[in-house]
């Protein structure tokens, strides 16, 4: 049973060995090794809060990239309602213009051809008057070439006359 348990010096010395081994290491590698794990305990303290910051920057650019993005769509559709505005205004505004302007050259059709016609009916007048007496002229040349045709005549007219 000596092999199980330890004799008493053996304990003893065991003990004093690791007192002074204890002492050595609070002493000197104690307090570094604390120092290390709390350096590096802050340092991945810091890594976190800075992974955590950069995670909250980040979901602020994208709030304020999808923000812009909304502002970009809003007045592109704004420009859009404006363009096709302006474009149906200046249809309208040509198809006026169009529309006067095919009055205004109907109208002026219409005098021109009302001008035209009276001016063709007036030649009409003319041309037949002077037709007629052209055409008078010569019945009364062909009627009148002897002299006793024309007391004929000239008696005749003169019983009209006093009779109307």
């Amino acid at each position: 049973m000596e092999l199980v348990t330890p004799a008493l010096g053996l304990v003893f010395w065991m003990l004093v060995t690791f007192a002074i081994i204890f002492l050595l290491l609070k002493k000197f590698a104690w307090k570094p090794i604390l120092k290390m794990i709390k350096a590096r305990e802050d340092s991945i303290d810091g890594a976190i809060k800075a992974a955590e910051k950069a995670r909250e920057e980040m979901k602020e650019l994208q709030a304020g990239n999808e923000r812009i993005l909304a502002e970009a769509r809003a007045e592109r559709e704004t420009m859009m309602k404006e363009a096709r505005d302006m474009k149906d205004a200046i249809i309208s505004e040509a198809k006026t213009k169009a529309k006067t302007e095919a009055d205004r050259l109907v109208a002026q059709a219409r005098e021109t051809i009302n001008n035209e016609k009276l001016a063709a009916i007036t030649e009409l007048k003319n041309q037949v008057a002077t037709l007629s007496i052209d055409i008078a002229e010569k019945i009364l040349k062909e009627t009148l070439s002897s002299d006793e045709k024309q007391k004929t005549l000239v008696n005749n007219l003169m019983k009209e006359v006093t009779l109307n």
